[in-house]
């Protein structure tokens, strides 16, 4: 790793930063990159569209294509591939396709190291009692790219507490083990615990991982810290280099920025998930994750989704998720005893994260033209039809917040759970 490249940071504790800004700051660091003929970038798909992500890989690609060979690699981890429409709608129109690669979790990762059982069993204070294997995409280690520029958002994550860094290298371009055990630990280690920290037992397995395997590679990270403010991305800070440094600089602004305080508990939350960036509860399901903090005991969350027609992002995991459903820890883990899952042990930890474990209520308010009411039902959450949803809920009409309804319910809103963690 380049860790002897000055790191670059540039943020405002209150504001937005101007493209203008993002513009020179990207300059600069195009200016203190060492030379590559052939580049890669990685940054999020576009389940992260208000990360920014997409315009910093635009301004990149343009600064740096006329003189270097440059590729694009999504981090999709166990995400579905993105459409030709959807690199356009999110990277915009001036990248061609065929500068687009696709990582496959499943067939394009080679193994480069095990993270000791001994050492998982001691950051997850014995919760995770079993060795992770490290497997990347083959082009982060084979030499095919002499600088390997990773794009990412930090935000409160349940899995890792607060997401990116190398888990943009590690997940977004892993294999089956290590997005498995990770998932699993933080299932295990319980989300509540996790989520918000820049230490967690997983961050502490990808720091081992980068130190005793990534070594030698030449990453450098860009770690973006963003919101949403009147339907676009507002961008709060933005930090280039190659060490850990980088990383808890931008977490320390997430935990400013990211983590809202709602005052008290909330006895109904709706949360809505953008259509053009949510089409399972795969990824959709961070509504659940990123508000359960805040909603009190016998409550009930809304999750309006007009976009989700699946589960899962493919077959495999859809079918798991169809047939057991989210039905909490207890009942899962005994299916996981029982050798349901096999090699998908990331199946059963989302089944665990997507649960209230019969605390709250969980409904979900989908499109006739995506999953039907037993689906939804089987699955172990209440249905609700999406139109008659958003009548009640006219969220493009409200603010985030605090609402009373009209027939004095009343409501958190919460209009991009993918964005911060909401606690009481």
């Amino acid at each position: 790793m380049l860790h002897n490249m000055k790191e670059q940071r540039i943020w405002t504790g209150s504001g937005r930063l101007s493209l203008l800004q993002a513009e020179d700051f990207l300059e600069q660091l195009v200016k203190n990159l060492p030379k590559a003929g052939h580049i890669l970038l990685v940054p999020p798909d576009i389940t992260r569209c208000y990360s920014f992500g997409g315009v910093i890989t635009a301004i990149l690609y343009r600064k740096l294509s006329p003189y270097s060979e440059v590729h694009i690699m999504p981090a999709l981890g166990t995400h579905r591939a993105m459409g030709r429409g959807e690199q356009i709608q999110f990277f915009g129109e001036d990248i061609p396709e065929k500068a687009f690669l696709h990582h496959d979790w499943r067939r394009d990762t080679v193994r480069i190291g095990t993270v000791p059982k001994e050492y998982c069993m001691a950051v997850s204070q014995c919760r995770y009692t079993e060795e992770i294997g490290v497997e990347v995409n083959h082009f982060v280690v084979d030499g095919s790219y002499d600088l390997i520029l990773s794009i990412g958002q930090v935000v409160p994550h349940e899995v890792i507490g607060m997401s990116n860094y190398t888990k943009n290298i590690l997940v977004g371009l892993g294999g089956r083990p290590m997005i498995n055990g990770t998932h699993m630990m933080g299932a295990l280690c319980n989300l509540e615990t996790i989520m918000g920290n820049t230490e967690s037992p997983v961050r502490a397995v990808f720091d081992y991982a980068e130190e005793h395997f990534l070594s030698d590679a030449p990453i450098v990270y860009m770690l973006t810290v963003a919101g949403e403010e009147d339907g676009e991305t507002a961008v709060y800070g933005l930090f280039a280099g190659a060490s850990r440094t980088v990383y808890e600089h931008a977490a320390a602004l997430a935990g400013e920025r990211c983590i809202i305080h709602a005052g008290r508990p909330a006895r109904k939350v709706v949360a809505y998930l953008e259509p053009e960036e949510f089409s399972s509860t795969w990824v959709g399901n961070k509504a659940i994750y990123r508000t359960r903090m805040m909603i009190g005991d016998g409550g009930e969350l809304l999750v309006i989704a007009p976009g989700v027609k699946t589960f899962g992002e493919d077959p495999e995991v859809d079918a798991l998720i169809r047939r057991y459903g989210y039905r909490g820890t207890a009942y899962t883990m005994g299916l996981v005893n029982q050798g349901v899952f096999h090699d998908s042990a990331m199946v059963p930890a989302h089944m665990i994260h997507s649960s209230s474990e019969g605390r709250f209520k969980i409904t979900y308010a989908v499109s006739s033209q995506g999953l039907q009411e037993p689906d939804i039902q089987k699955a172990g959450y209440g249905f609700m039809d999406v139109d008659q949803a958003l009548e009640r809920y006219p969220v493009a009409t409200m603010e985030d917040g605090w609402h009373i309804m009209p027939d004095g319910e009343e409501i958190y809103l919460v209009k991009a759970p993918a964005l911060g963690l909401w606690k009481v």
